[in-house]
């Protein structure tokens, strides 16, 4: 199981996040994919699979950059945050992921907190914002969103189904919107 993933985030190309099995462990990522393929009218392994593996990114990118994510709302899909549940009851091995695996070093704490709750407190506008803000984290830790990562993002889905963009599109957003360091300058057209 490796440990020194902890306290190095990935900052070129050459460097890459570690997968959900990685993470997790062999051991610990097989409990979870049978734990929930075994549920009533549970999906494929593969669909399992996929949840744990956007789950384990989830959670990653917020250890990664809790002063940009910490706070906000879960833009993942509810079966991720039931799959996060889970872990966080496999107390010595979350404690251990969060401390000695995620980059951050440092335990990742869950707060529940109801949609239309959050909507109301910051508003639309800045639910919309705060949404945004994980795509450019997430293409530049893990590469652009991919089919399998589509159906468990939620702000993803929406652009992707509401608004017709292609993953293509979505990913060229990471450029538009910010970069890992911050606010990006939009390239100027010199026409």
């Amino acid at each position: 199981m490796p440990t020194s993933t902890a306290h190095v985030p990935p900052d070129s190309a050459a460097d890459r996040a570690p997968t959900a099995e990685e993470l997790l462990g062999p051991a610990l990522h097989e409990e979870v994919v049978r734990h929930f393929t075994a549920e009533p009218d549970a999906p494929s392994a593969a669909v399992v699979r996929h949840r744990v593996r956007e789950c384990l990114r989830y959670l990653y990118l917020v250890s990664r950059h809790p002063d940009r994510l910490g706070g906000l709302f879960l833009p993942v899909e509810q079966e991720i945050d039931e799959m996060w549940h889970y872990l966080i009851l496999q107390t010595r091995e979350y404690r251990d992921l969060c401390e000695r695996r995620l980059p951050g070093g440092h335990f990742v704490h869950h707060r529940s907190i109801s949609y239309d709750a959050y909507q109301e407190a910051p508003g639309r506008e800045t639910a919309a914002e705060e949404a945004l803000r994980w795509i450019p984290l997430y293409t530049a830790a893990f590469g652009p969103f991919d089919a399998d990562a589509l159906p468990h993002w939620t702000i993803v889905r929406f652009l992707h189904d509401e608004l017709h963009m292609s993953l293509a599109e979505i990913a060229g957003l990471a450029g538009r919107t910010e970069t890992p360091d911050g606010p990006a300058v939009p390239a100027r057209d010199h026409a």
